[in-house]
């Protein structure tokens, strides 16, 4: 790849791992250039994004600590804008982000998490009956079919959402994660998500349910002073995007990898490793999210040798840390479920950490067993060359996964 100061960043994102190696290269910290000339600094290495995610004097709040934000130099249509105008959990600081995450924890508890297994295998048989109607031979786009729908289906459920409105929803995230948009485009996304969120407030406002949009209006309503609008507004969206599109290019990366590496894959459906093991080397070595906008310097920083100045906007550069070769060793970039340490901050760090983190294990685990377990001479259609990645560096996957799924077992007859 061509070198440059400062670098701009591949909006089409056709190779993120060369891309992040590059970066990792010129340094812990190298400044980039964003969609519309906006400078940022792209953190590339696993001890400079751990500290720094860590780091009291770093923020996720541009109205408070982006003073080209917070003095319009931003425009409102700029490519970016949906990811710094949110006003939730995510991007408070301080005592506020303290506040939101106390209230929507409570939804994420270990307990919540494995009590929602039933409905997740239940979503997880429908996807697969659905699969094994298929005619023999015919090419299916897995991510379209099973990768995609159910987390998106699952997201929904926990919010209350209708699957009418999620779907309709599902097209403005798309299109909030592509980086190649335009400022027209990314102007719409911003009214479209803000409007669908306004929508479903407003119907669990007239019939409350056992969701979590019913849980914080309640708490919104009880005590104003506890989560204003905008915040109840914005924090059910995070939820929605978050807990949807990370573990979609999961089961993308995931099941990629496992098809394009026979000998892994036979491992784990032997036995002779586990699916946790397939999980943990997946978001190891195929972090579901690449560049993730963005953060602030509060002070002038130090990160390993680096001064990031007070108020410059900050990447954490997910894709380079678990194929970090100081963390991972010199085959950091090799798929292999059998290494011991399995080192990676795909749920991020620290006061961000993510919440859904348990959710979204008990997802993977149900969902790649079941899948391979249903079909087992599953095979992709197309060489892995042939796979377009999406048009964006903040996330890591597929536009479509072609695959094959010959002689699918009835369900139930695996477990017999």
């Amino acid at each position: 790849m061509e070198r440059r100061c400062p670098y701009s960043l591949d909006t089409t994102g056709r190779d993120i791992h060369a891309e992040a190696a590059m970066l990792r290269d010129q340094g812990p910290a190298v400044q980039v250039e964003l969609p519309g000339g906006v400078m940022a600094w792209s953190l590339n290495s696993h001890s400079a994004i751990r500290k720094v995610l860590t780091d009291p004097r770093v923020t996720k709040s541009a109205r408070n600590h982006w003073p080209a934000f917070v003095n319009g130099e931003i425009p409102p249509d700029w490519e970016m804008i949906s990811w710094i105008a949110m006003d939730n959990m995510v991007t408070a600081y301080g005592k506020d982000h303290v506040r939101l995450r106390r209230l929507v924890g409570r939804a994420f508890t270990p307990r919540r998490a494995e009590a929602i297994r039933p409905r997740i295998v239940e979503l997880v048989n429908e996807l697969l009956d659905d699969l094994a109607a298929t005619p023999p031979g015919q090419v299916v786009d897995l991510r379209a079919r099973f990768a995609y729908p159910l987390p998106a289906r699952l997201v929904a459920d926990l919010i209350g959402m209708s699957e009418e409105a999620r779907a309709r929803t599902a097209k403005v995230i798309d299109m909030m994660v592509d980086t190649t948009v335009t400022p027209e485009q990314a102007q719409a996304v911003l009214a479209g998500w803000r409007s669908a969120m306004e929508e479903l407030i407003a119907a669990k406002r007239q019939s409350p349910g056992e969701d979590i949009t019913s849980d914080l209006i309640a708490a919104r309503d009880e005590d104003g002073s506890r989560l204003s609008e905008t915040e109840l507004t914005d924090t059910i969206f995070a939820i929605l995007g978050a807990g949807s599109e990370t573990t979609i290019n999961f089961f993308d990366n995931a099941i990629t990898a496992l098809l394009t590496h026979p000998e892994q894959r036979e491992l784990v459906v032997s036995g002779k490793v586990s699916w946790e093991d397939v999980i943990e080397e997946t978001l190891r070595v195929e972090s579901p999210l690449a560049q993730l906008p963005l953060r602030y310097a509060v002070e002038d920083i130090e990160v390993d040798g680096v001064t990031i100045p007070k108020g410059d906007p900050i990447l954490v550069n997910y894709s380079a840390v678990g194929r970090d070769p100081d963390l991972n060793g010199a085959d950091a970039d090799r798929f292999d479920v059998t290494r011991e340490a399995k080192e990676h901050l795909s749920f991020g760090h620290g006061p961000h950490y993510c919440l859904g983190a348990g959710i979204a294990r008990i997802v993977a685990g149900e969902g790649l067993s079941m899948l391979f377990e249903r079909f087992p001479d599953m095979s992709l259609a197309v060489s892995p060359a042939e796979l377009e990645p999406l048009p964006t560096f903040i996330m890591n996957g597929h536009r479509a996964l072609p695959v094959r799924l010959t002689h699918p077992v009835p369900a139930g007859a695996g477990a017999a």
